[in-house]
């Protein structure tokens, strides 16, 4: 992971959209502070394409896509992308699933919920469950007193064995069943609302993208503008891929540093 300071004046002239974490990304302490929201405003109105790629519930993803400076979300890593037209009022929503099928894994989620909180103690299910349409959310930090690493790891096997994809976030282990994550819906996104094809090289270096943690490893591998905020350098060795870059700042401070080097390049 090189420092951001070294991304080339010559890529980011190029780049056109920013996707981004939420959780420990933009947010500091679970707070979207002033100047994290103030760079996602600024970014928007520089004519940026702005893209929150979130672990969070499809009911903060409503308020998300309708009232922030951004272009559309994808949520609960990559179930499904809103896109809210201003003109018409109408909220756009493309899941990768259909509902049967998602009203199916529920159940089958149901049942993965029961073994954690029997098998795991001081595991809880996330506040923000009853918002969620796909997938289930285990509290490991966020609301509960901080599990160890050996719990969070009994978590994804517990998920693993019933068959579901599992995924730690910096704060959740997030499990579903489908064969989608952050990448793939992401990738709908760009191609359906941008018109950008990600398997083209081109494309692909058109976007940046911010994260924190491990369950951001698919776009980290994908995207070769990717940056990881400071906080990264807590999972170093447990990452799939890693991001190219790295910001000085942790958090939310981070994501600032990235939208100010994209937003001088664009002033200059």
């Amino acid at each position: 992971m090189k420092p951001l300071s070294s991304f080339p004046a010559s890529d980011r002239d190029g780049i056109k959209v920013v996707l981004t974490d939420i959780d420990d990304t933009l947010t500091t302490d679970g707070n979207l502070t002033a100047a994290a929201y103030t760079a996602l405003e600024s970014l928007h109105n520089a004519g940026f394409g702005v893209v929150p790629i979130t672990g969070r519930p499809a009911g903060w993803c409503d308020h998300i896509a309708r009232m922030w400076p951004v272009d559309g979300v994808v949520g609960e890593n990559g179930a499904f992308y809103f896109r809210y037209d201003r003109e018409k009022r109408v909220m756009e929503q493309h899941y990768s699933l259909s509902d049967d099928v998602r009203l199916k894994n529920t159940q089958r989620l149901d049942a993965i919920r029961a073994r954690v909180l029997a098998e795991v103690p001081g595991a809880a299910v996330a506040s923000d469950q009853a918002y969620r349409v796909a997938d289930l959310a285990i509290d490991f930090c966020e609301d509960v007193p901080s599990l160890s690493d050996e719990d969070i790891t009994r978590i994804v096997s517990i998920f693993e064995e019933a068959g579901a994809i599992a995924k730690i976030s910096s704060i959740h282990v997030n499990g579903w069943f489908g064969k989608y994550d952050k990448l793939t819906m992401s990738s709908t996104f760009l191609n359906q609302c941008f018109g950008l094809d990600v398997d083209r090289d081109e494309d692909r270096r058109s976007i940046v993208y911010v994260g924190d943690s491990p369950n951001d490893a698919p776009m980290f591998g994908f995207f070769p503008h990717a940056v990881g905020v400071a906080n990264i350098m807590n999972f170093v060795g447990r990452l799939d891929a890693e991001p190219t870059y790295v910001t000085d700042a942790s958090d939310g401070g981070g994501f600032v540093e990235v939208a100010q080097l994209l937003l001088d390049g664009r002033n200059q």
